[in-house]
C-alpha cells in the first residue's frame, strides 16, 4: 500500500525523474533517508520499476505522431507483436477490446518516414488490417 507522502513522491519522480534526494527531500519536507529509504521500498515492491528517457518539448514537437489500430490475425498475436517491438518509432503498443486489436503510438521524423511505418506495419504477416490517425496536437499528458 502507497502512503499520500509516497504519492506526493510518485508526482514529483513523474514531472523529474533525475531530481536528486536533497531536492525531492527538500520539497517533500523530508529527511533525505526517510526519502531515500521511501523510493528503495518503492522499488522493491515494483511500484517504481525503471527510470526512462523523456525526450524534450522541442524534440517531441518535430516529430509526426500517430495512433494506429491493428487487427490481427488471432493465431498469429504473439508472433505480430513480438515483430511490433522490434519497430523502435513505436513507443507504445496497448492491448485493446473492440473491432481492432492493438492500439500502437508511432512517432515518426516525417510524413515520409510515417508513411513507410503503416506501410511496414501492414505488411506484417499478423495484420489483417490498419487505420491510424495522425496526432496534431498534444492538450495535456501525464
Amino acid at each position: 500500500m502507497i502512503t499520500e507522502e509516497d504519492e506526493r513522491l510518485l508526482s514529483i519522480l513523474r514531472s523529474n525523474a533525475r531530481a536528486s534526494i536533497s531536492d525531492l527531500a527538500r520539497v517533500l519536507n523530508l529527511s533525505r533517508s526517510t526519502v531515500q529509504n521511501r523510493m528503495q521500498r518503492l522499488e522493491q515492491s515494483g511500484v517504481i520499476q525503471g527510470y526512462v528517457l523523456q525526450y524534450g518539448s522541442a524534440y517531441l514537437s518535430s516529430l509526426v505522431s500517430a495512433h494506429v489500430s491493428i487487427k490481427v490475425k488471432q493465431k498469429l498475436t504473439t508472433k505480430t507483436n513480438v515483430e511490433l517491438k522490434q519497430i523502435p518509432q513505436i513507443s507504445e503498443l496497448y492491448a485493446i477490446s473492440g473491432e481492432y486489436d492493438l492500439i500502437a503510438v508511432l512517432q515518426a521524423q516525417n510524413t515520409a518516414q510515417l508513411s513507410q511505418l503503416l506501410d511496414d506495419i501492414g505488411n506484417l504477416e499478423g495484420v489483417e488490417r490498419t487505420d491510424s490517425a495522425v496526432i496534431l496536437e498534444t492538450k495535456f499528458k501525464r
